[in-house]
């Protein structure tokens, strides 16, 4: 068989099996919402083999369907298939209002993210982010950042996705006793990462941001991922270290200028009461020691905390977070998870005035206490070196206060009597 002989038979064999392949993944997209439980369930499984071209494929097979839950909240039992399939391809509750696909496994997402050459945006919280309950943050990210439009397409187009959970959510169940019921979840945090290709941290977001914030960071994490690629190691770990200079330098910048214009009152704490941050570590040898290579303004503003009161944070936070903007598509998403509750149009105003102070005093906080001790961290020798799971444990237990060694998280005491069998606690 001569050259031009083969060549023909591959042209038309590759030919062939393209809509082979498109037919397979629409079917396994018209099966996965079957009420045949064991082939919806392989279908799925498949799909979500596929990675996004899977959730896409979802998406397109039930556009009309989608487009009709968003606009009405009219749920019946042909929807709740259709959502719990777009939920387990995605590894996302509520996937349907983000369209994003997220990998549980690293390993797996920082392959897929080199192929790419894209970051990787890895999310740590506590319970699961395909479950109702997860952490309040992680919830919160759900309605009011995945669905966003401007976030979710950056995100579909620039990132590689991927969480893991830190621990379970803890809940608690408030019983009337009439029958009605409230239930909760109590405590916990979460925190994005944004990698880069090979997998060291670029910048850290923790907690809730405004979606004008989050997607600021994002984009300038994406933006710092493309830079870093041409780099040497030396050059590329000394690029890191300045990026998150100015960041860090912004931020304090941004917020000196709020607390001048707010006239708000810092006071010291009396001496004696908090122990002042050690001096800044060593870095490693190859890199040259300049001001990129240590934050050597070390970040205290966290001791002003205690003697501040909403009041000043809330003036504070109207300066340095004055737009939260939540788009169409999470107020939307928010009027639909409550449209069981009867809530009055008064009432709605109510809670997305309460709901936009509450994301830019939370927006302000996190950046004012804890962003910029994160970047002072992964500047140091010890952050610089510290595997990402050894460096997010760390954020736990010091900034989260929710240490791995605490089963409890805090919340039970064995030194408070409750006057109950068991001191309250069920095993």
């Amino acid at each position: 068989m001569n050259i031009r002989a083969m060549i023909a038979i591959l042209a038309i064999a590759f030919c062939l099996s393209v809509p082979v392949y498109a037919n397979s993944v629409e079917q396994l997209a018209a099966t996965a919402t079957s009420e045949d439980t064991a082939a919806a369930t392989n279908a799925v499984r498949e799909l979500r083999a596929m990675g996004p071209v899977g959730l896409d494929a979802l998406f397109t097979r039930y556009a009309t369907e989608i487009e009709h839950f968003t606009r009405t909240g009219e749920s019946n039992d042909e929807w709740r298939r259709i959502a719990d399939a777009i939920d387990t391809v995605a590894m996302q509750k509520d996937a349907y209002a983000s369209h994003l696909y997220w990998y549980t496994d690293l390993d797996e997402a920082q392959r897929a993210a080199k192929a790419k050459h894209k970051p990787v945006l890895t999310l740590r919280l506590l319970g699961n982010l395909n479950e109702e309950f997860s952490c309040a943050n992680s919830r919160l990210f759900r309605a009011l950042l995945y669905p966003n439009a401007d976030i979710g397409k950056y995100l579909r187009d620039n990132y590689v996705l991927h969480w893991r959970s830190v621990r379970p959510a803890p809940r608690i169940t408030i019983d009337f006793g009439d029958g009605r019921k409230i239930e909760r979840t109590i405590t916990g945090n979460s925190i994005h990462y944004i990698l880069d290709s090979d997998g060291e941290i670029i910048d850290a977001l923790p907690g809730l941001y405004s979606p004008v914030a989050f997607l600021k960071y994002i984009k300038h994490g994406n933006e710092m991922n493309a830079a870093l690629k041409p780099l040497s190691n030396a050059r590329h770990a000394l690029a890191l270290m300045k990026y998150r200079k100015a960041s860090y330098d912004a931020i304090i910048q941004k917020r000196k200028a709020a607390v001048a214009s707010a006239k708000v009152e810092l006071t010291e704490p009396k001496p004696g009461t908090l122990a002042r941050e050690a001096a800044p570590l060593a870095m490693v040898k190859m890199i040259v020691t300049d001001e990129y290579s240590v934050l050597r303004v070390y970040d205290d503003f966290a001791k002003f905390d205690p003697q501040m009161n909403f009041g000043d944070w809330g003036k504070l936070a109207q300066l340095y977070s004055p737009n939260v903007r939540l788009d169409e598509a999470s107020i939307a998403f928010v009027r639909r998870q409550n449209a069981k509750t009867g809530l009055s149009e008064d009432e709605f105003k109510k809670l997305f005035a309460k709901l936009d102070t509450f994301v830019r005093l939370d927006t302000t906080r996190n950046d004012f206490l804890f962003h910029t001790k994160l970047y002072a961290w992964l500047n140091e020798a010890r952050g610089l070196t510290d595997p990402l799971e050894l460096f997010n444990s760390r954020v736990y237990e010091q900034i989260f206060q929710t240490p791995a060694y605490d089963k409890w998280l805090g919340l039970y005491s064995s030194d408070v009597y409750t006057a109950l069998d068991g001191n309250g606690i069920i095993k």
